[in-house]
Order: structure tokens, then C-alpha cells, then sequence
């Protein structure tokens, strides 16, 4: 199956999660480093990721719905438009849906884990960890690859230059000389470390060095930014730019940055294949399942805090919200342990 791989046109199905989408990044490396043409397909907001990684040959938006609905007709019709285009695809959804367009296409090789009984529509079967199994994300991509050193895999991203220099001139900021928090999580509240507490910290990091401090996130996400503006007593160094900015702009204002607060999130892991200095709060996930694989990384989890009581028993749950409904693997992590060096 990897023989001869100089010539080969290769479809990559992407992740629907941003944080996902950056940890597939050294198993698109790999492959074009042994000769595949890498092409992504992935949905309209994930597709900035992949512009990010110079490996990538082509990026094709995908017209789909990010959940829910199969639509096998615009699946079927978009294979047509790639038959005999692609000679391997790799898919890296464990969903039935994600794995119809390569069958659809008449991709000969179709590679991923086993998972919503799609065995027929995989030519290359990995067997998928159980839940009580959850491996480390970034090898458990590159394991599709079928190179088996895959442990010390770490991503990286490259955002344009010019991209960067727009986004500060047009906020009048300097390179270095601010901070970012990337407060939300996509996922659900209990990945979310209290506004009040960015609020409490944004004061804190002002006191101690004046610098502004950049709040990014998504549209769905206003009303955090409103109440962390509030809450840090609406000092003017406190920009709110969250649901202001495409997700390539807040690329470019995570790499010029003197340090990333954050939550366990997709720009967590930016701020990590970018190498910038960062802070990452977990609660409910693991660092041992989705860690920001960054030397300049600091990992603050109450569960690894043997001094923290009564022990955290129910971390890490991967729930979206607190079943116990305190998300106390949060509120309990104070402003002082998430201050930036």
C-alpha cells in the first residue's frame, strides 16, 4: 500500500473541530514528504487551518453541513466531480458520512479507523481505540500514515507575513507587545474557565505590565467577552475582538503575540504550533489526550494538583457541561495560577 507513492494524488478528509484540524498537520507532512500530493477537503470554517500548512497542495471547501444531515445527494455529486482524480484518500472523521464521498469518488484506497459500521466503505481498516482508551490526538492521526514513529509528532502552522502585518497595522498594535485570551470553547461550558476569572487576570496582567490585552473567539461567543470587559472594570487596554475577526486574523494576531491565555480549545492548539508562549486551563478534557504540544506551553489542571482537595474524581468526564453542575475543575483554578510569566 506504500509503494511507489511519488505520483500519487491523495484526498484528505478533515476533522469538523478547529483544534482537530490543526493536530492533523504532521500527517499531512508526512505524506508529502514521501511524495503524495496532498489535497483537504473540509467545511468552509476549517479550511483556513489547512492555507496555514505549506504541505497542503489544494484545499477544497466542502458544501456540506457541519452536523446532522447525510446529504448523499451532494456527496454523490461532488464524487462524480472527483472520479479518477484521487488514487488514496484518508479519512479522518470516525463518521459514516465522512467516508462516503472517497467510496462515492471510487478512490481505490480509502484509509481510516474503523467506526459507524463503515467497514465497506474502507479498503485500509485501523481498529479505534475504545472510549476508556483515548490515545493522544496528534499520533492517532499520524497513525493513518502506517509509519509506526509517529509518537514524537508535533504540529505546525505558518501564517503568512502579510497577513500578519494587516491585522497589526489595522489595530495599531506591535508585535510582542500585547496579550491574547481566547476564552470560549466551541464544545461546551465545561471547557470553559470563568469569564470573572479572565476579568480578574486581565486586571492582574494589566497592573503588572500595561500591555493590552486581545480577547478573540467566535461570534457564538460575545457574551463572554461583554461580561470578561465587565468584569475587568472596563479598562480601555481590554480589547474585545471577539466575532470580529476571520479565523485567519486571529491566526495572525496569536503569532505576533507575547503570550496566549486559554482554555482547551482549537486556538490553544494555534498558539501551540505557532510556539507562542501560552497558559492552558483544563477542566473537564485531558493534557494527556489533547496537551498544546509546545515547549512554551504551561498545562494548569486541579486533577495534577495533589494539594487540590477533595480530589477531582470525576476528571477528566469529556462531558460538555458539568453533570454534577459546580464545574469546580474550573471555578476553583484562581487568577494567580493562570498569570503568564
Amino acid at each position: 500500500m506504500r509503494a511507489n507513492t511519488a505520483a500519487i494524488e491523495s484526498l484528505v478528509i478533515a476533522p469538523q473541530w478547529l483544534g482537530d484540524a490543526v493536530m492533523t498537520e504532521p500527517l499531512l507532512r508526512r505524506l508529502s514528504a514521501r511524495g503524495e500530493r496532498v489535497s483537504v477537503a473540509a467545511l468552509p470554517a476549517i479550511a483556513p487551518v489547512y492555507r496555514c500548512m505549506p504541505h497542503v497542495a489544494e484545499v477544497i471547501e466542502l458544501p456540506f453541513a457541519a452536523h446532522g444531515a447525510l446529504e448523499f445527494g451532494a456527496r454523490r455529486k461532488l464524487g462524480r466531480q472527483f472520479d479518477g482524480r484521487f488514487q488514496r484518500a484518508y479519512v479522518l472523521p470516525n463518521s459514516i458520512k465522512s467516508a462516503l464521498l472517497p467510496w462515492l469518488a471510487g478512490i481505490p484506497e480509502r484509509i481510516g479507523y474503523l467506526g459507524e459500521a463503515r467497514v465497506g466503505l474502507l479498503t485500509h481498516r485501523l481498529k479505534n481505540p475504545g472510549k476508556g482508551e483515548r490515545p493522544a490526538m496528534v499520533p492517532f492521526y499520524s497513525a493513518l500514515s502506517g509509519e509506526a514513529d509517529v509518537a514524537g509528532d508535533v504540529p505546525q502552522l505558518s501564517v503568512p507575513e502579510a497577513e500578519v502585518a494587516a491585522f497589526l497595522a489595522a489595530h495599531n498594535l506591535q508585535r510582542g507587545e500585547y496579550h491574547v485570551f481566547a476564552p470560549g470553547s466551541e464544545y461546551g461550558p465545561a471547557k470553559r474557565w470563568p469569564a470573572a476569572h479572565y476579568g480578574e487576570l486581565a486586571k492582574l496582567m494589566i497592573e503588572r505590565d500595561g500591555l493590552p490585552i486581545v480577547l478573540l473567539g467566535s461570534p457564538k461567543e460575545r457574551e463572554i467577552g461583554a461580561e470578561i470587559v465587565q468584569r475587568a472594570s472596563n479598562l480601555p487596554q481590554v480589547l474585545n475582538f471577539i466575532g470580529n475577526t476571520s479565523l485567519v486574523q486571529a491566526f495572525a494576531c496569536i503569532s505576533a503575540t507575547k503570550s496566549v491565555v486559554s482554555n482547551d480549545s482549537g486556538l490553544m492548539h494555534v498558539a501551540a504550533a505557532l510556539r507562542i508562549p501560552q497558559i492552558a486551563i483544563f477542566g473537564s478534557s485531558s493534557p494527556d489526550h489533547t496537551p498544546p504540544l509546545n515547549p512554551a506551553a504551561k498545562i494548569v489542571w486541579l486533577k495534577r494538583d495533589l494539594s487540590y482537595q477533595p480530589p477531582l474524581d470525576c476528571a477528566p468526564c469529556f462531558e460538555r457541561e458539568c453533570r454534577f453542575g459546580h464545574t469546580r475543575c474550573l471555578a476553583d483554578v484562581t487568577a494567580v495560577s493562570a498569570l503568564p510569566v
